[in-house]
C-alpha cells in the first residue's frame, strides 16, 4: 500500500516506514505537496481524523493517507500537555517553544514532584487511516511510563527523552529504535491498525 503521512515530520516517517515494512511511506513534500493543519480540535482522534481528512483532499487517488496525533499526558499536571503538546509553553513564554526548550519547561513544571511514581504519564497515539472515502479507520493507544527527572539519551524525537517507558525504565531516547517500536504509542496503535485492517482482509 502506498501510504501518505499527514506530516512534515522526517522523524516520524523514519518511524512508520520501521513500523509498516512492505509498505511505501511518503510526506506531502515527497510527492510536491504542501500541507499545513491547525491541531486545534479537543481530542487526539479528532485531530488525526482532520489531518488525515485535509490531506485527502490533495492526495492521489492511489495513496491512502494517514494521520497521527499524539500527545503526552501527565497526570500531576492534571493530563497536559495533552493535546496542546505542540504549542506547550506558549502561553506562558508568549512564543513557541522548540523541543529541548518545551522538555526542559515541563521538568521545571513537575520540580517540586520528587518521588517518581507520582510522576506518572502517558504517551497518546491517534491514528486515522484514509484509504478511500468509504474506507476511514481510527485508533487510539498509549504507551505507560513515568517524567524524568533530567533529559537522558540522543535518540527519538519530541518528548522522548524526558519519558521513562515503564517496561524498561529507560527513557525513550536512549533505547534502540527496534525496542522503542515495541513499546512507543506510536508501536503500539500501528499494530493495531494493522491488526484491523488485516482482520478485515483490507
Amino acid at each position: 500500500m502506498n501510504i501518505l503521512l499527514a506530516s512534515n515530520n522526517e522523524h516520524k516517517k523514519a518511524e512508520f516506514s520501521r513500523l509498516l515494512v512492505g509498505h511505501t511511506i511518503a510526506l506531502p513534500a515527497d510527492l510536491g505537496l504542501s500541507f499545513d493543519f491547525r491541531e486545534d480540535k479537543e481530542t487526539f482522534t479528532e485531530n488525526a481524523l482532520g489531518k488525515a481528512m485535509a490531506l485527502a483532499t490533495v492526495a492521489p487517488p492511489s495513496w491512502a493517507v494517514l494521520a497521527d496525533d499524539s500527545g503526552l499526558c501527565v497526570d500531576a499536571l492534571d493530563g497536559e500537555p495533552g493535546v496542546r503538546t505542540a504549542r506547550y509553553g506558549q502561553a506562558a513564554t508568549g512564543r513557541l517553544l522548540g523541543s529541548s526548550e518545551r522538555n526542559q519547561f515541563l521538568l521545571r513544571n513537575l520540580s517540586s514532584i520528587t518521588e517518581v511514581e507520582e510522576r506518572s504519564a502517558q504517551f497518546v497515539c491517534a491514528l486515522a487511516l484514509i484509504i478511500n472515502p468509504h474506507r476511514i479507520f481510527t485508533v487510539c493507544e498509549e504507551a505507560v511510563g513515568y517524567i524524568a527527572f533530567e533529559s537522558a539519551g540522543v535518540g527519538g524525537f519530541g518528548y522522548d527523552p524526558i519519558f521513562i517507558v515503564k517496561e524498561v525504565g529507560q527513557t525513550m531516547a536512549s533505547i534502540a529504535d527496534e525496542e522503542k517500536d515495541r513499546y512507543s504509542h506510536r508501536g503500539i496503535a500501528t499494530r493495531r491498525m494493522i491488526k484491523i485492517l488485516e482482520d478485515l482482509r483490507v
